[in-house]
Order: structure tokens, then sequence, then C-alpha cells
């Protein structure tokens, strides 16, 4: 049975939009991914790419499976992207602004007005907008290397350098713990703020051979392969090879809070096995979701929602065996 693929022009026009079969907003790792395998279902789908993907921050990946030499984030995405138009489905350059129930369906909505598109199925791939370290120029240097934002990711490329990680947070203490078995060497500056973890907690930091450093900063500078230099408001400056950001992350989750989809404590959302949140018709994957925030995990959250959503619409179309 022939199935149109849905492209960004087949959506836009002055008519009312027709309803596909799925939406995915955000075109990082996950969203490009649920569309691949929605487009190979032969499914009226199309995905929305505000263009902020944390993804394209990354210097090169060497974590990535099946990529031995690394893989840089851009690049990764600029080969998910040519994969994608290739089954008719590229893309669409779009800021969305509203997601909203139209009966059986959802109608999204983008910047710039236009009459938007409606769909059977959401799929949320939003991901997270990370707290950048207040250098100038924050993101060109997590894109050289010398502010990094994941010790998962790339601990194994500072072994044995010296590190700051920045921040007060429990989470900020927990990057440091990690890195150690890396380096011996890493300063844990709060940035003079009042640091949320316990007394113990400091203790058992300390007796790990992690320096706690309270004493507010008054500028951070970095260099492209000079690392950078935390110049603290007594007048000493400490030189480390790289630093970690441990200022946490915000979920972008706006879009799902409006349809009271369900989200954890951190402000991610919550799904199920399959992918699906507490709303009906919604999926979520990758970095929007609880859990690890990996390229692999994030693109393997996809394929299960991508699975769900064309087996339900089977069932619909009576092309599968009852249960």
């Amino acid at each position: 049975m022939q199935r149109r693929r849905a492209t960004g022009e087949g959506v836009s026009g002055e008519a009312a939009p027709e309803t596909l079969d799925a939406c995915v907003i955000g075109g990082g790792p996950a969203g490009l991914t649920a569309a691949l395998f929605l487009a190979r279902f032969r499914r009226r789908a199309v995905v929305l790419d505000g263009g902020e993907s944390r993804a394209a921050w990354i210097p090169r990946s060497h974590n990535h499976p099946a990529f031995p030499d690394g893989i840089p984030g851009e690049e990764l995405l600029a080969r998910m992207r040519e994969q994608l138009a290739r089954f008719g489905a590229p893309p669409v350059r779009a800021r969305v602004e509203t997601v909203e129930r139209d009966g059986d369906g959802f109608r999204i909505a983008a910047a710039g007005g236009g009459p938007g598109w409606r769909a059977r199925f959401v799929v949320f791939a939003t991901g997270v907008r990370d707290r950048l370290a207040p250098v100038p120029d924050a993101i060109r240097h997590v894109r050289t290397g010398t502010i990094r934002q994941c010790p998962i990711c790339d601990a194994y490329e500072v072994i044995g350098k010296r590190l700051a990680v920045i921040g007060g947070l429990r989470c900020t203490a927990g990057e440091a713990l990690f890195l150690r078995s890396y380096t011996d060497d890493i300063r844990l500056v709060t940035l003079g703020d009042e640091p949320e973890w316990s007394e113990a907690e400091a203790a058992r930091i300390h007796a790990a051979g992690v320096r706690i450093d309270p004493r507010p900063v008054a500028a951070i500078a970095a260099a492209e392969g000079e690392g950078a230099v935390i110049a603290f408001r007594d007048g000493e400056a400490l030189h480390v090879d790289a630093i970690y950001s441990g200022l946490g992350v915000e979920p972008r989750t706006r879009l799902a809070a409006a349809l009271d989809v369900r989200c954890a404590p951190d402000g991610r959302i919550d799904t199920d096995g399959r992918q699906r949140t507490s709303v009906a018709g919604i999926y979520a994957a990758g970095d929007a979701v609880t859990g690890l925030n990996q390229i692999a995990v994030a693109m393997a959250q996809a394929e299960v929602a991508a699975v769900d959503i064309h087996n339900t619409l089977r069932r619909e179309e009576c092309l599968c065996l009852p249960d």
C-alpha cells in the first residue's frame, strides 16, 4: 500500500494542513533517528528542526559506536540529515511555538505563522539546554574542547590532565568524583556559591583526592590549545588544561508541559518502555527524557518510539494479527 511521505513543501501553503502520521519536534540525533525510521516505514511524517541540537557542539565524539577515529557532532548530524533526505523527508527548519490537542491528533504551530502541521502522533525530541560556563564565547570553547560538558562522553581524552570542575551542585561534585579515575589533578571550584553537598559529602570528596575551592571567581578565560585560567577575586590564578561545567542542564520540556505531560522532579519527561508519555499520542526520546544523555541512547529511544507509532497505526489499518 502506497503512503505519501510528507516533506516541508507538502505540508506548507495556503490550504489547511493535511493530517500526518507523526510530527517529530527536534532535529538532533533522537529526532532525526525517529524521522528516519518513520520514513522507512513509509509513514507521512515531518521533523521540525529548531537548529539548536547540542550535538552540534561536540568537537569529536570518540565514544559513539562505529567511528574508531571519532566523529565531529556537526558531521554526524549532517550525515543523518542526508540519510533522511534520501527517503524524501528532509528536516524542516522551524521553531515550534505551540502544540495543541486537536481531536484525535495534534496541531503544531511554528514561529512566523503559516498553516502549521497536524499529526496523529507527536514525538518530543527537544533535548536540554546546558547552563554554560561563565566564559566569553563559551560555545566556541566547548567546540574546541577547552570547556567540556560531559565526562561520560570524553573523560578518556583528559587522562592525566589538570582539570577544574565548576559549580556548587551535587551533580558538580558527582562529575568531579567521576573524573577522579582519569586524573589525580582536579579542583572543584564552587564559584563562591554555597555548595549543595553536606559536610559528610565534602569529607568524601576530599578523601577521594579532589580539592574543593570555595573562593569567589573574578573571571574565567579560555584559549584553544592553551587551556583555561580561573582568576579568583583574591588575586590568585588557577591554570588548567580543561574546565568541566558542572552547572547542570535545563530540560526543553515547555511544549510537553503545556499538554500536561508528566515530568520527573528534574523536569525531564517521564516515559514508559515504549517511549510513551502520560498523554496518549505523545512520545519522547533523547536528552529531554529522564536517563542518560548519550547519542546512542537517544537514537535507541527514538527507534523504539517510531516502531511503536508504526505498530499502533498498523493495528488501526488491520495490517497485523490481534494480540
